[in-house]
């Protein structure tokens, strides 16, 4: 199909997913793995983070080819205790990383009560709520963050000096579907000011800097997300990369701004911890709390100038996930222009 026709708005998640896992596999991935980078990515679409959906294709393609992101990753344990284990990425796409992360951290938590891995050397984690879900729906409560090379202004600085650092905390929630935190230490994410620069929106103040340092609207010259509350958001930034990546000895933002020939690659590192509520407390006495907590706060007097009801973490996104299993997710035409071109480079069917 041309790059020229006219695509739906609308896409279903089924058909994105196929598309997606399709296109890895035609850039060299194992389909296994291509399964799970595309699963991470529909998860993404489907509860309305379309800046870590189908959107995220390109820049893995661009990763790939770069050689930044390995499309044959050998996975190892470094080492290992009775509650944590360090993980070796080999550069892998960080869904692959992350899920395998979440099956040792519960492993490790059903045995001791807690598991922590830490993931060394992997890349983009994707939306960190689809790991954190994960542990929550197996009756766990969860905590997993990343680090990465600088692409966030620092508190104070003129310039990027911390990343966007993306961390989700869960806990199983009311009739199966868990209370899920997913959130970065940015203001605004570098994927949303893409989005903004595509549709040529204007920012709001404060959510950017320029490539000079100076705050800005304007979404063509908007580079440098600024921090969530200033100096608490980038403190959190600096915090998961001194917990994440200093302690496997692979430093991301010393070595950013070093002069050492590889310092601008793409890396990350990661956190994901899994903790046993069942060998804390009983889980039918946890759930009734839940229940009474859930019930006291939807119980507060509704702000309208927010919405109509009081909602909890990731609420929204179970809203907005049966919506679109049953509407299908919206593609922006340049987005789908963009997928058809690569549909058409490797001989994929589109969707479109």
């Amino acid at each position: 199909m041309s790059s020229n026709s006219k695509a739906p708005n609308r896409v279903s998640a089924t058909a994105l997913n196929a598309f997606s896992k399709a296109l890895f596999v035609a850039k060299g991935v194992s389909p296994e793995h291509a399964q799970t980078m595309a699963n991470a990515l529909t998860w993404a679409d489907l509860r309305g983070v379309d800046t870590h959906g189908i959107s995220r294709v390109p820049m893995y393609f661009r990763l790939l080819d770069s050689k930044e992101m390995n499309a044959s990753p050998k996975l190892k344990v470094l080492q290992e205790t009775l509650a944590l284990t360090v993980l070796e990425a080999d550069r892998s796409a960080g869904p692959i990383a992350m899920q395998e992360a979440s099956d040792i951290a519960m492993k490790k938590a059903k045995s001791t009560g807690i598991g922590l891995v830490m993931v060394r050397n992997t890349t983009h984690t994707a939306s960190l709520g689809i790991y954190s879900e994960k542990v929550a729906q197996a009756g766990m409560a969860c905590i997993a963050l990343a680090a990465s090379r600088p692409n966030m202004g620092y508190y104070g600085a003129k310039a990027a000096g911390v990343s966007t650092a993306p961390f989700s905390m869960s806990v199983p929630g009311p009739k199966g579907q868990a209370i899920v935190l997913d959130m970065a230490c940015g203001i605004v994410s570098l994927g949303k000011l893409q989005q903004l620069r595509a549709r040529n929106e204007p920012l709001e103040p404060g959510w950017a800097l320029d490539a000079e340092g100076n705050e800005t609207i304007d979404p063509q010259k908007a580079l440098i997300p600024l921090p969530l509350g200033g100096p608490k958001g980038s403190g959190l930034s600096l915090m998961f990369e001194l917990m994440a990546s200093l302690p496997v000895l692979n430093p991301l933002i010393g070595h950013f701004f070093s002069d050492k020939e590889d310092a601008q690659r793409h890396c990350q590192n990661a956190w994901i911890i899994a903790i046993d509520i069942a060998q804390v407390c009983p889980q039918a006495s946890f759930q009734d709390e839940m229940e009474n907590t859930i019930k006291a706060l939807k119980a507060l007097p509704v702000d309208e100038k927010v919405g109509t009801s009081v909602l909890m973490p990731g609420e929204r996104g179970y809203i907005e996930r049966l919506k679109r299993e049953k509407d299908g997710v919206p593609i922006p035409a340049k987005m789908q222009a963009t997928l058809i071109e690569l549909a058409e480079k490797f001989k994929v069917p589109s969707p479109f």
